[in-house]
């Protein structure tokens, strides 16, 4: 949702900031909010006007008319106040149908005045103007204002003048003083309103005395969705739920997620208790199951509203299932258990086997609750990779104990919400479709091009385009439509740039073109002002074509002259200006803006500009659109097995027009299955503005000879049905319409309910989609009773325009063949390949990142410690504390040995020759080896081999001695018998108290007495404790079998200890050459003997 109810609190204080910057002349705000946790002492402490002025105390939880409900406490002292807050907070209290607890309240000084001094002031925004209205009267009793105030238009490119207000708002001030200070109020107001993106604001009263204006009453929306640009004036914006409806934290959860998240998550919770739960994909398709429970007599039961969309990941969709799952199963049980209805439309671009394998998780791990719940789960999906995702599904349920029964888009979309209700019965078994397109195969090309004329020979091929064309056009310039849409807007040989970097987009574009057997890609270049000028590849059938990116939109406009559309997958924060560039260059006849979430206020712009310039827009917050046979725009259709079994690689004869682009392709469905299926089908987009209207594209397609039977899916909120309402009276339509407008469950929920699209919310009975219903049916529509009947309607028109020979069936197309993009086909489980990599220690796909099978956040929490992810990454798996305690003392004790051991020497020389930190570390590690740090694994071997063959240290003394070899980390050039390395003592004191048992350390300090007795610095040195203490901890910590600590021994594991704590010592030399900016270094003449023979004579 963008238009966002705020508290009087949150609107007054946002006043106090900015209202007198622009001229107002208001007096500030003075308030106190308290809620049950208010320190009444620290309050009056922190405000102490309360203590000496009389006070006024409401509710502010978003409550209309509080005067009229009794809920004002006017000229009360602080004692007073405070007692008539206890007497109401946490009671429940009843306001229309809602039943809620009044927790939150506000209090104000009294302002005496009287009531002539009362007035009222508001204004709202609408898709072409601001309203102000205004009345020279004002208070509780101000009664039906929209019929007694005086309404003055601010057209969205223009400005507000005070000359404006003084003449049009005024004429009932009559004092000149009063009415100018009024002026600049109102003036100021306006400019408020505007600059920090209000959606409403309303004062009732505005009390103006002789020497102040006051603002009592408040009641203020605003933009939401204009946040990134107005959080530095707004600050941090509490959005309270409304009256009747508390606000959950799981609800709280899923906000934080979808604001996180590139998708759309949304959770309403609207009875904790219900037994009726719903998890639906899609905006569109979320508020028809919500219609359908209740149509079928389940709102009273019905425990939520919300959506998932947007193509989460596994992890978002598991997130979102679990929330939703532990609501249901921590609710009491039900007599009649409970039922989960995992719906929603067939999905453009989300891939269903993924967000099913989140769903999947999240049921598993609560198995045991549904069952004790008695839960039955029904689940109908449809989509990219849905075949994989249902079989999962089903294989799933057969295991879960639980009646989980899975339809796919053989079954109408919500007939599970009549199964899980008992009132249709289950089929025992459905219909599946096991296929995905048809697959091109090598040579396959040719006969496409052999089909296409065969094809184009019998009258079935492209976009037809006649003299009545022409007529009819001309004839909707006079039915009044808009200039910008007086044309067709796309034929197959439509060209398009696309902006955004969308490569999934754009090669669905390509391959629709292909299997609609078009002569060229509709996709000419793409632009993306983050790269330079190149090319881009993409396939067109089996063949590689090269599509040209360019930084600048002026350049591709430039170079591709026959191009007339832009499909804009700018982000929103990006779009408009993207949209406004393009509008500059006039060839761009069509724009399709994708992107959800673009403030209103440029949006209403956008409108203005484009149609100024004769541009039509589609979106924002669409899918796009289609025209089977011709174009597509994005990833409108969905993957190509659903453009496809929708037919839409050739036209039909049904024309819709909707909001949902979810339910754009449902609607592909239905009208393929009860017609001859679409010959265009727009998704306007789910904003409160979208750029164009249900009438601009009705008339377009009434105006099409082509077009028979047109379809309108509406939905709760705005009044532009009511416009087409109006064109099948008068005449301007004359084709068969089939209607119908989604959201009739917004008048059973007892508390306001925003669905998934910023614009269904019903703010006044007419908008209700309920009466538009009505209005269509009356207007002469046909209109179902219910969603689930429109396929049976749409069919049984269809039927008569057949019957009465309007419509002549032609000869079915065969389906084309079509290429399938390798990875796709990977995913779908049809080819396999053997992968390059394989890894076991580390997962970054998800969500969140995984160490050997643990979360970075449990690791985190955990607080494992280096050592700890040592044991993850290394041994994968989670190793004693004590072990971890090791390797962490291993690091520090080996983390560095002074600038003049090689390594070290390596890096400084490199650091002052001016080379990087990586070059220079790396530099000093590759020094490392059995004469210098690399002998733990030496060590390492040498004592496990003396030690399993049962050889007695003097006998492993000796042998060494026999062979000539050295004793691997016994030695040292410094310590001695004498003179201890202190590092050696700490780890061998460390081991013998904590390993549970060391016997090769042991044994090496055995070792270690023969060979001081020889020569006193012929000590265990680090490397000799770290290498025998290590093949210890792999034999005795009970973590690893003797074949796992033998292969670490071998792979040269132990080794890692050193080469990860020297790495800190190295780079500590790096840092500390460049901190003492020391210079190029020069080894001196004199530390060099230089051994050079004699000149040969």
């Amino acid at each position: 949702m963008s238009a966002k109810a705020i508290t009087e609190a949150t609107g007054k204080d946002i006043l106090n900031r900015h209202l007198n910057q622009h001229g107002a002349g208001a007096a500030n705000c003075r308030f106190a909010t308290v809620n049950a946790d208010t320190d009444w002492s620290k309050l009056s402490a922190d405000q102490p006007w309360l203590l000496s002025t009389p006070l006024v105390v409401k509710p502010d939880q978003l409550i209309k008319r509080r005067g009229k409900l009794g809920l004002i406490g006017v000229k009360k002292n602080f004692e007073e106040v405070k007692q008539w807050i206890g007497e109401r907070i946490n009671k429940d209290q009843k306001i229309g149908n809602a039943v809620g607890k009044l927790r939150n309240f506000i209090i104000e000084p009294f302002i005496p005045h009287t009531e002539a001094e009362e007035m009222y002031v508001c204004i709202y925004s609408h898709r072409s103007a601001d309203t102000i209205l205004f009345y020279h009267q004002g208070g509780v009793d101000i009664g039906d204002v929209d019929a007694k105030a005086v309404k003055l238009d601010v057209k969205v490119d223009s400005t507000l003048s005070l000359a404006d207000v003084k003449t049009t708002l005024l004429k009932a001030i009559t004092d000149a003083s009063k009415k100018e200070r009024i002026a600049k109020f109102i003036y100021g107001l306006y400019a408020t309103f505007a600059d920090l993106y209000f959606t409403y604001l309303e004062i009732n009263p505005l009390v103006v005395t002789a020497d102040n204006l006051y603002i009592l009453d408040l009641a203020a929306k605003l933009d939401s969705t204009a946040d990134f640009i107005c959080r530095p004036k707004w600050g941090e914006i509490d959005y309270p739920p409304p009256f009747g409806r508390d606000a959950y934290p799981e609800e709280a959860y899923i906000a934080d997620l979808d604001a996180k998240s590139g998708a759309s998550l949304k959770l309403t919770i609207l009875n904790r208790n219900g037994r009726i739960w719903t998890m639906v994909a899609g905006g569109g398709a979320s508020v028809i199951y919500s219609d359908t429970i209740c149509d079928l007599g389940g709102a009273s039961e019905l425990a939520n509203y919300g959506e998932y969309s947007g193509a989460p990941s596994e992890q978002q969709t598991y997130e979102y299932a679990k929330t939703i799952l532990n609501l249901m199963t921590s609710s009491p049980k039900h007599p009649d258990g409970k039922v989960l209805i995992t719906g929603g439309g067939i999905a453009n671009f989300t891939n269903v086997a993924a967000t099913f394998q989140g769903i999947i998780t999240a049921l598993r791990e609560f198995q045991p609750k549904l069952v004790e719940h008695n839960v039955s789960i029904f689940v109908r999906r449809a989509g990219p990779n849905y075949q994989e995702g249902l079989r999962r599904m089903r294989d799933f349920g057969s295991t879960l104990g639980i009646p989980l029964h899975v339809f796919g888009p053989e079954t109408h979309m919500t007939a599970i919400c009549g199964m899980a209700l008992g009132k249709r019965p289950i089929p025992q078994v459905a219909s599946v479709e096991f296929s995905t397109a048809n697959f091109l195969l090598p040579g396959g090309q040719q006969a496409q091009a052999d089909l296409k004329e065969a094809n184009e020979a019998a009258g079935l091929g492209s976009d037809e385009s006649d003299g009545s064309a022409t007529t009819n056009h001309q004839q909707g310039q006079s039915n009044g439509a808009n200039s910008s849409f007086n044309r067709k807007f796309f034929s197959n040989t439509t060209k398009a740039i696309v902006w955004g970097m969308q490569q999934r987009a754009v090669q669905s574009m390509l391959d629709f073109d292909f299997i609609c057997r078009r002569d060229e890609p509709s996709v000419v270049a793409m632009v993306y002002p983050f790269t330079g000028d190149h090319k881009q590849k993409y396939y067109w059938g089996h063949k590689e074509i090269l599509i040209p990116v360019y930084k600048k939109m002026s350049d591709a406009i430039h170079k591709h002259k026959e191009v007339d559309v832009m499909v804009n997958f700018a982000s929103l924060r990006s779009a408009y200006d993207s949209t406004l560039e393009v509008l500059e260059f006039p060839q761009i006849r069509t724009v399709a803006i994708i992107a959800e979430g673009i403030p209103e206020n440029m949006t209403r712009k956008l409108i203005v500009e484009a149609n100024k310039k004769g541009v039509a827009i589609i979106g924002p917050a669409t899918v796009g659109g289609v025209k089977p046979g011709c174009f597509k725009i994005g990833n409108t259709g969905g993957m190509l097995d659903n453009i496809l079994h929708s037919k839409l690689y050739r036209p039909g004869s049904v024309a819709y027009v909707s909001r949902s682009g979810g339910m754009s392709n449902e609607l592909n469905n239905i009208i393929s299955k009860a017609t001859d299926g679409v010959i265009e089908g727009i998704a306007i987009g789910g904003d409160r503005y979208p750029g164009s209207t249900f009438m601009d594209h009705i008339l377009r397609y009434q105006s099409d000879p082509e077009t028979k039977l047109l379809v309108l899916l509406g939905e709760v909120g705005g009044t532009e049905e009511y416009d087409v309402c109006a064109a099948i009276k008068d005449g301007r339509i004359t084709k068969p319409l089939v209607a119908w407008c989604i959201g009739t469950c917004a008048s059973m929920f007892t508390s306001e309910v925003q669905f998934g699209h910023a614009g269904s919310c019903a703010n006044s009975d007419r908008e209700t989609a309920t009466a538009k219903n009505k209005a269509l049916r009356e207007a002469g529509a046909y209109v179902p009773d219910s969603f689930d009947t429109l396929g049976e309607l749409i069919h049984h028109v269809y039927g008569e325009l057949v019957k009465t020979g309007r419509i002549v069936p032609r000869e079915e197309v065969p389906p084309p063949t079509v290429p399938m993009d390798y990875s796709w086909a990977r995913e779908l489980g049809l080819i396999r390949k053997p992968a390059s990599f394989m890894t076991s220690i580390c997962d970054e796909r998800g969500q969140e990142l995984i160490y050997a099978g643990m979360p970075i956040s449990e690791v985190l929490n955990k607080d494992v410690g280096i050592g700890g992810v040592i044991s993850l990454l290394w041994f994968q798996r989670c190793l004693p504390p004590y072990v971890c305690k090791f390797f962490e003392m291993c690091l520090m004790v080996t983390a560095d040995h002074g600038p003049a051991v090689s390594g070290a020497h390596n890096t400084i020389v490199c650091a002052r020759a001016g080379k990087d930190l990586v070059s220079s570390v790396v530099s000093g590690l590759l020094t490392i080896g059995d004469r210098f740090g690399g002998a733990l694994d030496g060590s390492a071997r040498q004592f496990s081999e003396a030690y399993d063959t049962n050889l007695h240290p003097m006998e492993f003394v000796n042998k060494m001695r026999k062979e000539g070899k050295l004793i691997l980390g016994i030695g040292h050039r410094v310590k001695s018998i004498n003179n201890p390395d202190v590092r050696v003592k700490i780890i061998k004191e460390f081991v013998l108290e904590n390993f549970p048992q060391c016997p090769l350390l042991k044994y090496a300090l055995e070792v270690e007495k023969i060979t001081t007795n020889k020569k006193p610095n012929l000590i265990l040195n680090v490397d000799g404790v770290i290498a025998t203490a290590f093949v210890d901890m792999l034999r005795n910590s009970g973590s690893f079998t003797s074949e796992e600590a033998q292969e670490y021994i071998n792979v040269g594991a132990i080794n890692s200890l050193f080469v990860l704590g020297r790495s800190i010592g190295f780079i500590g030399h790096y840092m500390d050459q460049k901190r003492l900016k020391q210079g190029l270094y020069r080894h001196p003449w004199d530390d060099i003997s230089y051994v050079i023979p004699e000149q040969y004579n």
